[in-house]
């Protein structure tokens, strides 16, 4: 069952198709266009509290790709996959949460799910949330 695409909020599309890859936007933790969480990720964050928040972003990200697809397509798994973390200057913790949203997608494609990846920090993000991905997935 597919969720539902995200809801832009400006004027882009969620995803692009190019040949076989699609290529999303930036997706932050928005449920019905509502962020599920704000502000930094510290030091002091514990991750099991991000979780919610990359697993939405995540989903998002997965929701858009699935709505470029063709009828009797599928997606095959992820190429590329950057995290984008709100943290504070000195923050060290950029790959402990980009393993989180490599664990979701793990758990949703298997093997597919684990791909090249980049974690960068940020010092703020588009309504101070936590955390956006952004995904390039392999269609077929």
């Amino acid at each position: 069952m597919r969720s539902q695409t995200p809801i832009p909020q400006g004027k882009y599309r969620p995803a692009l198709r190019n040949g076989n890859a699609i290529y999303t936007a930036g997706m932050t933790p928005r449920r019905n266009g509502v962020l599920v969480m704000t502000g930094q990720v510290g030091p002091d964050t514990p991750l099991e509290t991000l979780a919610p928040a990359v697993a939405q972003a995540a989903q998002n990200a997965l929701a858009a790709a699935q709505g470029a697809l063709e009828a009797g397509e599928r997606l095959l798994g992820l190429l590329s996959l950057t995290v984008y973390v709100n943290a504070p200057a000195g923050f060290q913790g950029h790959s402990r949460v980009a393993d989180l949203a490599s664990q979701w997608f793990y758990e949703q494609l298997g093997e597919g799910g684990i791909c090249p990846r980049t974690a960068v920090g940020v010092s703020s993000l588009p309504g101070d949330a936590p955390v956006e991905l952004q995904t390039i997935f392999l269609c077929g």
